[in-house]
């Protein structure tokens, strides 16, 4: 399952490693930084308002994510009842919502210049590459995973967002199993059967559409 050669352990180290911990940053920055904007200082006021990694990291999920490219960070705390621009409900979803959406723009970002680089001109230009492309898959890897309607994730904030008040027994269910469903993920390889697919085809769309403009 894993290759310990000692080339692939130092392309991990140089490039992995930091694409995860700019990806876990700036989705958790996302999150508080919506709801900032939305009127809850909550987040900025402990701190996590920040592109300071050492303040968003968690360790097990740092590993999560760098062994088995899905994992997390720690949460970010949020109170509905301080939103003004938006009910709490809307809220919530708008401000979990936020943090994939950081990641498939990175994705997007990241996609645009790899083809700007010219590739193969010099090393600086290569490790360049080599690098975007790490954060091109840890950024749509934890995008998607993200969006799994699960909680704690923020694909179960969303749903929880869409659902209407008469559904909200489905909240109680998934949030009662969560555990459960969590585990089945991570010693399966169901996200990545079922992720796979999503984030090669989101990268593809990508490239293609730097591809009409970019030769």
């Amino acid at each position: 399952m894993f290759d310990f050669s000692l080339s692939r352990l130092l392309s991990d180290l140089i490039f992995r490693l930091p694409a995860v911990v700019i990806a876990l940053t700036v989705h958790e920055f996302s999150h508080a930084m919506c709801a900032y904007k939305l009127g809850d200082g909550t987040a900025k006021h402990l701190g996590r308002l920040t592109l300071n990694p050492l303040k968003h990291l968690d360790p097990i999920g740092l590993v999560c994510l760098y062994l088995f490219y899905f994992g997390w960070a720690k949460p970010v705390p949020v109170n509905p009842y301080n939103f003004r621009a938006v009910d709490g409900k809307t809220g919530m979803m708008l401000t979990a919502l936020a943090g994939p959406m950081s990641n498939i723009l990175m994705c997007f970002i990241c996609v645009g210049l790899v083809h700007l680089i010219p590739f193969g001109r010099s090393i600086v230009f290569t490790w360049l590459y080599v690098f975007l492309n790490y954060l091109i898959a840890v950024n749509t890897g934890l995008a998607f995973f993200n969006l799994i309607p699960i909680p704690p994730l923020d694909g179960s904030k969303i749903l929880f967002g869409l659902l209407p008040d008469r559904l909200y027994y489905i909240t109680q269910y998934l949030e009662r199993y969560s555990s459960i469903f969590l585990i089945v993920l991570l010693v399966s390889r169901i996200p990545e059967m079922i992720l796979g697919p999503l984030t090669r085809g989101l990268i593809t769309s990508f490239h293609s559409f730097y591809g009409l403009f970019l030769r």
